[in-house]
């Protein structure tokens, strides 16, 4: 089972050129799609999810037992096998978790009440909820709100999971068993996660691509694009009023504000003379691949 995009492209009529010409794979299992604010991935996960037309290209969801599905044709196939979680969702405050769960199932078609209640006590299990059962949802925090919002994305067994920005305003704990909470969904399913928090792929990622300005940037295992750039970074303490100079002297690829100075990385591939070494991670991977495109733009 896996998801193929091909050449899609999508601009709104304000004239923002939102996706160009995307081309991507995506296997089973967890996918992480990395990319700024306004890089295109939200565009993306809407245009998967049915929520947006595309202007030109094609996706298709195939490996199903019951056949290939066209998504961008077959708008009521793809509902009938996918669980979205958007960005940003809202709930009815003075309804309780398991009411609105109740309500969802219903709405996705599971008729039988006493086979319903079943799979939503069940669901609140898994998203460890099934204590706050009846309590309403506006006195949820951010992260059980979250948890909600995965519970309601799986009903009915999805094929095709998509989760935009999940962990954005959780705290560190929430992270985690959100993470942990993804990990075992992606076991058995596709599941896109949209993100711009490097560390939520590499946490539980073993595919990905880096999207900016609508494009395509780099994709593989996380692992591997991280070995791709070991030995091509570099770092120093420098003032910040040099910074500039730096700039154009170098392709400093981040910044970051340590002890009252500012210490750079750059790309080389020699080690520039006054620089260390840095053991790469995917966040430099990050930097390179969406710095690159964007001299790419400027220039």
């Amino acid at each position: 089972m896996q998801l193929e995009i091909r050449n899609l492209s999508k601009t709104y009529s304000n004239g923002v050129h939102a996706l160009k010409s995307v081309s991507l794979t995506i296997p089973q299992g967890m996918f992480g799609l990395l990319g700024p604010n306004g890089a295109g991935k939200s565009s993306l996960m809407r245009t998967i999810a049915t929520l947006q037309e595309a202007d030109s290209g094609s996706i298709q969801l195939t490996g199903l037992p019951e056949g290939d599905i066209d998504v961008l044709r077959q708008k009521d196939a793809v509902r009938r096998v996918l669980g979205y979680l958007p960005q940003e969702f809202g709930v009815y405050p003075r309804v309780t978790a398991e009411t609105m769960l109740d309500h969802i199932a219903t709405l996705k078609g599971l008729a039988n009440a006493r086979e319903r209640k079943e799979i939503v006590s069940g669901l609140l299990q898994k998203v460890n909820l099934h204590q706050v059962r009846n309590k309403n949802l506006g006195t949820f925090s951010g992260g059980m709100k979250q948890r909600f919002g995965i519970a309601q994305a799986l009903i009915g067994n999805p094929r095709l999971i998509i989760v935009d920005e999940p962990t954005a305003g959780l705290d560190p704990a929430e992270r985690n068993r959100f993470h942990n909470l993804l990990a075992e969904i992606g076991e058995n399913t596709i599941v896109i996660l949209s993100t711009h928090i490097v560390e939520d792929v590499t946490n539980l990622c073993s595919d990905m691509a880096i999207i900016c300005l609508g494009e395509v940037v780099a994709t593989g295992n996380p692992n591997d694009l991280v070995e791709d750039v070991q030995g091509k970074i570099w770092k120093k303490f420098i003032e910040k009023s040099e910074l500039a100079d730096y700039r154009a002297t170098y392709r400093v690829i981040s910044t970051q504000l340590k002890t009252g100075k500012t210490q750079i990385h750059v790309y080389a591939d020699t080690q520039p003379v006054g620089f260390d070494p840095v053991e790469a991670d995917l966040e430099d991977v990050y930097f390179t691949a969406i710095t690159e495109r964007m001299e790419v733009v400027t220039v």
